[in-house]
């Protein structure tokens, strides 16, 4: 596993349907341990992604682990406060457990040395996540979203816990 090298990679419009394609599977896989099915709008759907594309500073990116297509991350980068945002990061679950993840988050740090602040959001019924951006990435949990406290940038309750329940973390660098 030492040998193995993770890189980031540009993504190309044109390949922006299997991205789609392969973030759906990734998020299905948690959503279908959790609750058993995967109803609609349990999780970031192609739509979501293609509205998320179009806001300024967002990068789409490939993870590869040895040349190979393993997972994918936007990011939002803000060049004049560089406060910066992970709005979605996934790893093929067939990749999970292989420390490929934090391999490309550090990738996704160094890339953007200049960031003051990352912020990142979690469902919270999303143990490995948490875990993840917690214990392995330095994240700290900074607030939770639920029907008592709603998102402001949310549009409102979805998802399959009917409350759009989720961790807002930040990583001051």
């Amino acid at each position: 596993m030492q040998d193995t090298q993770v890189t980031l990679e540009t993504v190309d419009p044109r390949d922006l349907p299997v991205f789609k394609a392969d973030m759906e599977a990734a998020f299905a896989v948690a959503v279908i341990e959790a609750f058993g099915s995967c109803p609609d709008g349990s999780i970031p759907s192609g739509d979501d992604l293609d509205e998320s594309i179009t806001a300024p500073g967002t990068v789409v990116l490939h993870i590869l682990c040895d040349g190979q297509r393993v997972g994918g991350a936007v990011v939002v980068i803000d060049g004049e406060t560089n406060r910066n945002s992970l709005d979605l990061f996934f790893l093929s679950s067939r990749q999970h457990g292989r420390g490929l993840g934090f391999r490309a988050w550090t990738a996704i740090e160094r890339m953007y040395p200049e960031t003051l602040v990352w912020q990142t959001h979690t469902p919270y019924f999303e143990k490995r996540n948490i875990h993840f951006y917690v214990n392995k990435c330095g994240f700290k949990i900074v607030e939770f979203f639920s029907a008592h406290h709603p998102d402001p940038q949310s549009p409102g309750p979805s998802g399959p816990s009917g409350g759009g329940e989720m961790f807002r973390f930040e990583k001051v660098m």
